[in-house]
């Protein structure tokens, strides 16, 4: 499976951006998806998950402005960034736990490349 990131930009203070993650290609169900931000200096860290029944959880940094969402039939998930603040600058990836089942069944995680979101203040 593969991901591909999308949406990132420059914005001011205050105002809101869309990212999206594609999936596509590759065999295996995605089960639970996420978006992660790396920020200069710090550890990459997720900020947002969301189940195949679209059960989601937040990272406190993010609880109440950021909300993930996925349509199933798309293979796309999104987040919807409102009250983006300069502290939210940062590479914004996403990744989906992939359940394979053949002969036998595994799982791993994909990764798609980051898209850039810069905040100005």
């Amino acid at each position: 499976v593969q991901l591909q990131a999308s949406g990132g930009g420059l914005v001011q203070v205050g105002e809101s951006l869309t990212l999206s993650c594609q999936a596509s290609g590759g065999i295996g169900t995605i089960t639970t998806m996420g978006w992660h931000r790396q920020t200069p200096g710090k550890q990459r860290e997720r900020i947002a998950s969301i189940t195949t029944d679209s059960t989601t959880n937040y990272a406190k940094s993010v609880q109440g402005r950021f909300t993930i969402s996925r349509d199933n039939a798309k293979n796309t998930m999104y987040l919807q960034m409102n009250s983006l603040q300069p502290e939210d600058t940062g590479d914004y990836s996403c990744s989906a736990r992939v359940v394979v089942r053949t002969e036998f069944q595994y799982e791993y995680d994909a990764w798609g490349q980051g898209t850039q979101v810069t905040v100005s203040s």
